[in-house]
C-alpha cells in the first residue's frame, strides 16, 4: 500500500511501471539499457478513490492525464532503473498529496492606521533623501 494522505492509500497493484531507453548522460550505456521509468495510474478505474477525488485529480492534473483518465509520471534523472522507479513513485505521491489536501483558507487582516501612517512617513523620508541627492547646489562666487 502506498500512503498518499492520512485517509487514502493506494495498492501497489493499481500502479503500472514501464521502462524504455532514456536520453541524456550515459555514453554507450544509454543506448543499451532501459533506464527511463514511466508510472501510469488509472484514475478513472481506481476502486481506491471516491468520485470526488477522481474529479479533483483529473481537473488539477489535466496536463498529466490522457483522455482515458490515466495519469502519467516519468523519471529519467539517474542512470539506474531502480532509482528512477523510486523517484517516479515519490513524485506521484507528492502530486496526489498536493492535489488532495485542502489549503487553509486565507484570513483577511486589517492594517492598523498607525502602521499605514508609519509606512507613508517612511516613504516621504526616502523620497526626500533621494531628492536631496539629485539636487544640484549652485554656488555663489
Amino acid at each position: 500500500m502506498i500512503r498518499i494522505t492520512d485517509r487514502l492509500s493506494i495498492p501497489q497493484e493499481e500502479l503500472k511501471f514501464s521502462a524504455c531507453r532514456s536520453s541524456g548522460p550515459g555514453g554507450q550505456h544509454v543506448n543499451k539499457v532501459s533506464t527511463r521509468v514511466t508510472l501510469r495510474f488509472d484514475v478513472s478505474g481506481s476502486p481506491s478513490l471516491t468520485a470526488e477525488q477522481k474529479a479533483l485529480i483529473l481537473t488539477r492534473l489535466a496536463t498529466r492525464a490522457n483522455k482515458d483518465g490515466v495519469v502519467r509520471v516519468v523519471s529519467q534523472r539517474t542512470r539506474s532503473q531502480a532509482a528512477n522507479k523510486k523517484a517516479a513513485l515519490e513524485r506521484f505521491v507528492d502530486l496526489l498529496h498536493q492535489v488532495l489536501t485542502d489549503k487553509p483558507e486565507r484570513k483577511r487582516t486589517v492594517i492598523s492606521p498607525a502602521a499605514k501612517q508609519r509606512r507613508l512617513n517612511e516613504k516621504k523620508h526616502r523620497s526626500l533623501l533621494k531628492r536631496g541627492r539629485s539636487l544640484k547646489v549652485q554656488r555663489e562666487d
